[in-house]
């Protein structure tokens, strides 16, 4: 199995966290743990396994110059 390291949802691009889940469970306790750091969290099935694709917003931009 070779899962896309992206994925476009909504508009918006989640990247895949690398681990493969054997439970809806186990994906989900991930995907709360990432949302708990500020991540947006998605969980999906592929071939029997669970998979967990996150993002993160850009919540302050800060601008400096030369």
């Amino acid at each position: 199995m070779s899962p896309d390291l992206a994925k476009i949802s909504g508009g918006k691009k989640f990247m895949w966290d690398g681990d493969l889940y054997d439970t809806r469970e186990q994906a989900s306790g991930a995907a709360q743990s990432y949302q708990g750091e500020g991540f947006e969290a998605r969980i999906e099935e592929e071939g029997g396994k669970f998979l967990v694709y996150t993002r993160r917003t850009v919540s302050q931009v800060t601008a400096t110059t030369q």
